[in-house]
């Protein structure tokens, strides 16, 4: 299968008819060419890599830099949370502000506000991480092996 045929796919260390998008995915350091992935991650102190998030993921609040599995990690600790997905939201003041799709646990469906989540959120996390604005849903779309469809929520939201 010749790559000529997917534009999408890399073809030895070049995209496809795109000169723009190879600048951006491949840089040099040391005379080795590397391949940006777009993926974060980290050590452990025993040497174990974990991936943490993607970079096309991060939320710019007033300047600083929000990862949304972060604070996602942070909001399941919730009581009355079943859900979450965290997406950046337009904001006039901060540029780019943190927003909660929250599927609520069934106990709590009507009876936990928004305002509930935000002040937990407050307590728990760093003023510039806890999310603005919470929308409560029945469900988050999921692909057919059940993760979140996260990006689909980001365009839902841009597109407002």
């Amino acid at each position: 299968m010749s790559c000529a045929r997917f534009d999408w796919r890399i073809c030895g260390q070049r995209y496809w008819n795109d000169p723009g998008a190879t600048r951006q995915a491949f840089v040099e350091i040391d005379g080795k060419t590397y391949f940006r992935t777009g993926d974060l991650g980290r050590y452990d102190e025993e040497g174990y890599f974990f991936f943490v998030d993607r970079l096309k993921r991060m939320i710019n609040a007033s300047g600083f830099k929000v990862w949304p599995a972060e604070v996602e990690v942070l909001m399941y600790a919730h009581p009355d949370i079943q859900e979450v997905c965290i997406i950046g939201s337009v904001d006039a003041h901060r540029g780019e502000t943190v927003k909660a799709v929250v599927v609520p646990k069934a106990a709590s469906k009507g009876r936990v506000s928004a305002e509930d989540i935000i002040e937990w959120c407050k307590t728990h996390m760093a003023a510039y991480k806890y999310p603005r604005i919470v929308e409560f849903v029945e469900r988050l779309p999921k692909t057919a092996t059940g993760k979140i469809l996260w990006r689909e929520l980001q365009e839902r939201e841009r597109a407002k």
